[in-house]
Order: structure tokens, then C-alpha cells, then sequence
């Protein structure tokens, strides 16, 4: 092939190289550039010559035309993370580890969407029908009416889809197909853009909702080209530390509903089990609590999650004291110490500092600063907080207690759980109902480490 033919893709980040190079100038990544063909298409089907030169013809905002009803897959988990259920014409994108349970999700949502009466059809390119089938009898649902195939290629796949209708069709996964129109191989940057796109693109044209499994990479992004992500209308993230038996559904990416929304499964021997109180989950047993742990009142999503928080604060026995979260944010941890020791007069310049999320959950929002700096100062001073006390709220830079959002609904949620009372910004004490959890405000981050110190709430 000529040489002025070449183009050299990154098959980390999509970028486009004239000539080869031993490190992406895009991501910074080494030997990922991958040779291809410039003469190639960028869409895996060549236009039809009655689709060129044809006009746009223009629409308005309104519809007489009803919306069509959400396909409800009878997963309520995976239901509420897609926003209600699955949009007719949508295409989603589902990544995780390898081993997570993605298949065993995919696998359950196709068995009961089936026997709610949709028509559906599981195509893999990773796994032999035997081996599904072999799944599905270890999961009970063996008798679904899911059509069942393997194939990689693509214009086989496409030709099928068009000829059969189907209300859901799960491709696991989109690293294993090729299109016969490009020269690179299966997993290529080329292969998974142009497949993707002309799944997409029959999904668009009044095709059936499609599931798109990809995979990962080692920092836990979904690998191949971004734009990927862009072209499909959600992109769900299914989570779960090793070690433990829950799992985390995760929109990062919703046309149809809300972002960050969750969906916790529980895994076991039999497939997931759906767990409808995942608050119950993290917080594991009622027992007293040991100083250094502190109940955190949290959103995920529409849903309101309480989890513990557990915190050690220890002298360090080298020069440099160690730092060590799981769970939540290092940067945060690195803001929070330094403003307990500039605002408060607590030091842990010689001490080692451990803070971990229970459960295996990743926290991310700023709420959860105030019940990360309570169990700090909890662990310091070996003064345990009281059981049924929860923590929320967000610190400041001056050591203020900062108001967060949706506060009625965390107190709600402790209330339901058992919990009598609270720590939180002053903010949230007008939220509370008579007979609710009772709120103790604190403005200041001193005034947090005076109340446990001296065990007043």
C-alpha cells in the first residue's frame, strides 16, 4: 500500500497521526498507534448514491405524535438507572471490569423483558450459545424467549436486525465486531467507531433499543475512541470492588433521565439479586460504633444512600506520615486535614490517617466532607460518636459549615433507617418536621470538634 495512503490511529484516544510516532501526542500514551487506511470510509457501509444531494426538510417543535412507552424490563434496578425504563430507538453503552457481571446483568434484563412480553435478542461475540445457555439455567431463567446467536461480523448482524424486529438486541460486545469495509482489526479505534455507528444509526431509523457492552481499560474508562461515547444516548457504568458481593450501576450519561443515578445489585452463586434498600446494605449491622466512624447521609443520584465513613488516626512510625483512602478522594482528604489543623488546631503532621467508604461505595460529592472531618476528629479523639447520629454537610476552605442540597430527604432516609438525630449545617434545621430527626447545627468546623470532644449534641 502506498505510503501516502497511511494513517496511523491511537487506539487509546482516537488521535490521528500523518506518520508514526513511538507516543501519542494526544493522550501521551506509548506504542498504541495502529497503521489504517486512509481510503477507507468513515462509517463501516458505503452511502447509497439516492442518499446524495437529497435536502433536509425542516420540523418544529411540536408533535401531535405521542411519545412511544418505555420498554420495562421487570429489572427495577436497571429500570430506574435508564430513567424509567428503556427507550424504543435508544442506544446504550455498558462498561465494567472484566468479571464484573455484565453479561449476568445483560443477560437478566433480556430474560425478563421477554417474559413481560417484549421481543428481544442476545447477540455475543465473546461466548458460544452453549455457554449463555449454560448461564441462564444457573440463573433460573432458561425459559425466557430470548433469541440467542454468536457473530462478529457486522454486515451479518445488521442484515438480521433489519429483517427481524426486535424491541431490545444486547451486542456483547462491540470490541469483537468488524466490518468487512475497513482493513484494521477487531477492537481498532476504526472497527469501533464505525460499528458502533451504524448501530446507532439503525437504532435512530426506527430499529430497536440497543445495548452496547464495551470494555475497559486499566484506569477504568471505557476504551476505544470517545466519540463513542458521544454518539449513544446513555452510558451506564457497572461497578464493584473485588472482595465484595455488591455492585453499582452507574449513569454517567442520560438523554432520557437523571445523571449519576445508581442501581445496586447484590451478586451471588444464582446471578444478581436487586437490593431495594441499599442504605440497610452499607451500614451492615447495628452495633456500636468505635471512634473513628461516622454515618454520612448522602444522594446517589434521586435516591438518598446512608454509609459509614470510617476513619484511623495513628502515629506514624517514619518521617513521612502515610494518607491512604478508599473510596473517596485523595485531594479531598489532603483540603480537610489541612483545614482541621490551620482552623481547628488539630495536627496530623505526625500521624498516619486511614479513611475508608464501608461497603465498597465511591463517594463523590462535597456533602460528605463534614462526616469525613467527624470521623477524623472522632478517631484524633477517641471520642465515638452516638449511634444514631448522621453526618452531612459540606467544609469550606475557612472551616464553615456549608448548606447541601436535598437535605429533607437525607434526614428522611436516616429517620427511616432509625437514626434520632443529626449533624449538620445550620441550614437544615428548618427542614425538619415535628417528630423528625433532630438537627444539630453546627456553623463551624470548631464547633464540631467542641461537640465531640465534650460528647454534646
Amino acid at each position: 500500500m502506498a505510503r501516502d495512503t497511511l494513517l496511523y490511529v491511537c487506539q487509546s484516544c482516537g488521535a490521528v497521526h500523518n506518520k508514526w510516532a513511538g507516543q501519542c501526542s494526544g493522550c501521551g500514551e506509548w506504542n498504541c498507534l495502529s497503521e489504517e487506511s486512509k481510503s477507507a470510509p468513515p462509517g463501516a457501509m458505503k452511502p447509497t448514491s439516492t442518499a446524495r444531494g437529497r435536502g433536509l426538510q425542516f420540523e418544529t417543535l411540536q408533535s401531535d405524535t405521542p411519545e412511544p412507552p418505555r420498554i420495562v424490563t421487570g429489572v427495577t434496578e436497571f429500570d430506574r438507572v435508564c430513567g424509567g425504563g428503556v427507550v424504543p430507538g435508544s442506544a446504550i453503552l455498558l462498561g465494567g471490569d472484566p468479571g464484573v457481571g455484565k453479561s449476568t446483568l445483560l443477560l437478566e434484563v433480556t430474560a425478563k423483558a421477554a417474559r413481560n412480553g417484549a421481543r428481544v435478542a442476545y447477540i455475543s461475540g465473546e461466548e458460544a450459545i452453549e455457554q449463555i445457555r449454560a448461564r441462564a439455567k444457573r440463573m433460573g431463567v432458561a425459559d425466557a424467549a430470548v433469541s440467542l446467536a454468536s457473530a462478529t461480523a457486522l454486515r451479518e448482524i445488521l442484515t438480521t436486525l433489519k429483517r427481524d424486529k426486535f424491541d431490545i438486541v444486547i451486542i456483547d460486545s462491540i470490541q469483537t465486531l468488524w466490518s468487512d469495509a475497513h482493513e484494521a482489526g477487531p477492537g481498532s479505534v476504526t472497527q469501533v467507531r464505525a460499528c458502533a455507528a451504524e448501530l446507532v444509526r439503525l437504532a435512530k431509523d426506527g430499529g430497536p433499543a440497543i445495548v452496547l457492552v464495551g470494555h475497559v481499560t486499566k484506569d477504568g474508562q471505557i476504551a476505544g475512541p470517545r466519540v463513542v461515547e458521544h454518539m449513544v444516548d446513555a452510558v451506564l457504568s457497572f461497578e464493584g470492588e473485588r472482595g465484595y458481593p455488591f455492585r453499582i450501576l452507574r449513569a454517567g450519561k442520560n438523554r432520557f433521565g437523571a445523571t449519576d443515578e445508581i442501581g445496586v445489585f447484590e451478586m451471588s452463586d444464582v446471578g444478581l439479586r436487586e437490593v431495594t434498600n441499599p442504605s440497610a446494605l452499607f451500614l451492615g449491622e447495628g452495633k456500636e460504633r468505635a471512634p473513628g466512624a461516622a454515618v454520612f447521609a448522602g444522594i446517589e443520584g434521586s435516591r438518598p444512600v446512608l454509609v459509614e465513613i470510617q476513619a484511623l488516626v495513628a502515629p506514624s512510625a517514619y518521617g513521612t506520615p502515610r494518607r491512604a483512602v478508599v473510596g473517596w478522594d485523595n485531594g479531598r482528604l489532603a483540603m480537610l486535614l489541612a483545614v482541621l489543623e490551620a482552623r481547628c488546631g488539630l495536627g496530623f503532621g505526625d500521624k498516619d490517617v486511614y479513611l475508608n467508604i464501608a461497603g465498597g461505595l465511591r463517594i463523590s460529592e462535597p456533602a460528605a466532607d463534614l462526616a469525613a472531618a467527624a470521623a477524623l476528629i472522632s478517631s484524633a479523639l477517641d471520642m465515638p460518636l452516638p449511634q444514631g447520629c448522621v453526618v452531612f454537610g459540606e467544609i469550606g476552605l475557612s472551616g464553615e459549615v456549608r448548606a447541601v442540597n436535598r437535605a429533607e430527604a437525607r434526614l428522611r432516609e436516616a429517620q427511616k433507617l432509625g437514626f434520632d438525630r443529626a449533624l449538620a449545617p445550620a441550614q437544615a434545621k428548618g427542614k425538619v418536621k415535628k417528630g423528625d430527626v433532630v438537627v444539630t447545627a453546627a456553623g463551624l468546623l470548631t464547633e464540631v470538634v467542641e461537640r465531640i470532644s465534650q460528647n454534646r449534641y
